[in-house]
């Protein structure tokens, strides 16, 4: 019983902790284009 909890409480912590780090990825990514976008309006 303990140890299937505990296989639970594994695999969700990795599937939040994947979802974390790619929204992390996607987010900087969507900045690093804004800002992209937005250095070309400033030396345009």
């Amino acid at each position: 019983m303990l140890k299937s909890i505990f296989k639970f409480m594994v695999a969700s912590s990795l599937i939040v902790g994947g979802i974390v780090v790619a929204g992390t990825i996607f987010t900087a990514k969507s900045i690093d284009k804004a800002g992209d976008k937005l250095e070309d309006q400033i030396h345009g």
